[in-house]
């Protein structure tokens, strides 16, 4: 008898929730040990201080929730404090580049975490196996070490000229990642090395044994606002002692008869919504797939939500979010018609730089029907890690803008927005693609195709997956170096700027679960080094 699926970019992920679900666990339980095996073997993607989104339909017990644990500005912080560094914005709206760069790395960049407090209360109340049992696997892993894959190696030498702090000076910010993350003659471990954090793996033991509440309210959050305190730091111990998540119903579509459950706002849910209602008033099979004009006809989608977004989502505890407007069919039609006239939507940028994304997902399901989607994140990683503690922080700040006055504007206690946006998606009463993926402001870009490529191409998950994407969140057109040329040509010629990747895969990574008629199958991005595995 089949117990669940699940998919990741980590193979040493899947297999921990593999591992789970042989043990009698559902798929919450198998999402949360995988979630916790990938802060240790991809532990610049996301971890304990990290901050995301986990959706959760649960039918066997009556439930369909997201809880979303995105990251809040320390209290201390002031909507004005950055205003005077600001040196530009990123070209896709990922972040905003300071003097100093004293959002991006250091020990101003962290906000308040809150990963680790999902993964415990989602477990806590939906789980079935014990809490020590969920974590071993992941304690396992950092005592073992974990061995370099190549995306990991990729990412950790890669220079793309972003104007972002590099990933190898993030990894050697604090003391611990200089001994955790190099080679004693200096130079980041190789593909292959294992690599070992008994610092992490002393942490893990003691939050499998006191539960997240030591991270919060504990030793160990005494330990990390010491931290803070002593190297300028904005977290306080009161800022973890009053974390909380926000539970939210999901923000719900419908497209071409498939019902879409996905994430609320400060999630990027809204616009996936938005642009699969302008692209309904559009015959994109009988476009082509990926020809010049099904990339114009979405890409031109893609920048509307996008301008949207930056004018109007943000925390809906501190902006008003007019999401009747923005899910709306009419006011979708009304772009849809602009878009048929040939008209080019335009994205206001502060300054045109390219980005970079460092999140992680999975998705998961079990044989009573339990479905878990979950993207988490360090946002960038922030480089600093408490001595002692083993786990990296998250560089979420680096994102808010530092102009008062705007959706996504700094304030005390307020989460920034963030484009994951994990979905399932409905054929009938029953769960149809579980879905989602790490990449960015890029993210529901590389959902929405991967949707699209399923309804309207006929493709199953894998080709839906595998498929060449693009990305417009700017006045540009991105695209992976798999689209032709004759087809960029025939862009360009309509007058589109076209920006050409130099890798095959880009623009998110898209992890999925396709169900027919009770039937499962998974897909891994090509991209990544994960896989599918059901048991």
């Amino acid at each position: 008898m089949k117990r669940g699926m699940i998919v990741a970019p980590q193979p040493e992920a899947v297999e921990a929730g593999a591992e789970i679900f042989k043990a009698g666990g559902n798929a919450v339980d198998a999402a949360i040990a995988c979630a916790l095996v990938q802060g240790v073997v991809d532990p610049q993607m996301c971890g304990i201080a990290g901050f995301g989104s986990l959706h959760l339909y649960l039918p066997s017990k009556g439930k369909h929730l997201l809880i979303d644990c995105h990251g809040r500005v320390p209290a201390s912080a002031r909507p004005d404090m950055w205003a005077h560094l600001i040196e530009g914005e990123a070209r896709d709206g990922f972040g905003f580049f300071l003097k100093g760069k004293v959002n991006d790395i250091g020990y101003q960049a962290i906000a308040t975490p809150g990963s680790l407090k999902a993964y415990h209360e989602a477990h806590s109340e939906f789980g079935r196996l014990p809490w020590r049992e969920i974590m071993q696997p992941a304690i396992a892993h950092a005592e073992a070490g974990f061995i370099v894959r190549p995306a990991v190696r990729a990412y950790w030498v890669e220079d793309d000229g972003i104007g972002r702090a590099l990933v190898v000076d993030r990894l050697r910010f604090s003391a611990s990642g200089r001994r955790i993350y190099f080679r004693p003659d200096g130079e980041p471990w190789q593909v292959g090395a294992r690599v070992k954090n008994p610092d992490m793996a002393r942490t893990l033991r003691r939050l499998a044994e006191e539960g997240a509440e030591d991270f919060y309210q504990g030793e160990i959050a005494r330990e990390i606002a010491e931290d803070m305190t002593k190297n300028g730091g904005l977290i306080t111990l009161d800022d973890l002692r009053n974390y909380k998540t926000r539970r939210t119903k999901p923000l719900w579509g419908l497209y071409r008869g498939h019902r879409i459950a996905t994430s609320q706002p400060p999630g990027g849910g809204v616009m996936l919504l938005e642009m699969m209602n302008m692209l309904e008033n559009f015959d994109l099979g009988g476009l082509g797939h990926n020809s010049d004009e099904y990339i114009r006809v979405v890409a031109e989608a893609m920048k509307r939500a996008t301008s949207d977004k930056d004018r109007y989502v943000g925390d809906p505890d501190f902006v008003r979010v007019p999401l009747e407007q923005l899910t709306s069919k009419d006011y979708a039609r009304s772009h849809a018609e602009a878009i048929r006239r040939g008209e080019k939507a335009k994205v206001e940028r502060l300054e045109k730089k390219p980005e970079a994304a460092d999140t992680t997902h999975i998705s998961a399901i079990d044989a009573e029907g339990n479905a878990v989607s979950m993207t988490h994140t360090l946002g960038s990683p922030s480089g600093v890690i408490t001595e002692g503690l083993g786990f990296m922080y998250n560089g979420a700040m680096a994102v808010f803008d530092p102009r008062p006055g705007r959706a996504g504007s700094l304030a005390p206690g307020k989460s920034r927005f963030s484009s994951m946006c994990p979905s399932i998606v409905f054929k009938g009463e029953e769960p149809h693609l579980v879905i989602g993926a790490p990449g960015g402001t890029h993210i529901v870009m590389g959902v929405l195709q991967a949707i699209l490529n399923v309804i309207d191409h006929g493709m199953s998950i894998l080709e839906a997956i595998a498929a060449p994407r693009f990305s417009a969140t700017s006045d540009s057109i991105d695209v992976s170096n798999r689209i032709p040329a004759y087809t960029t040509r025939a862009l360009e010629a309509k007058g589109y700027q076209i920006v050409r990747s130099a890798k095959s895969y880009m623009f998110a990574s898209v992890h999925g679960i396709r169900i027919d008629d009770g039937r499962w199958s998974g897909a891994a991005d090509p991209g990544r080094d994960g896989m599918a595995l059901e048991v």
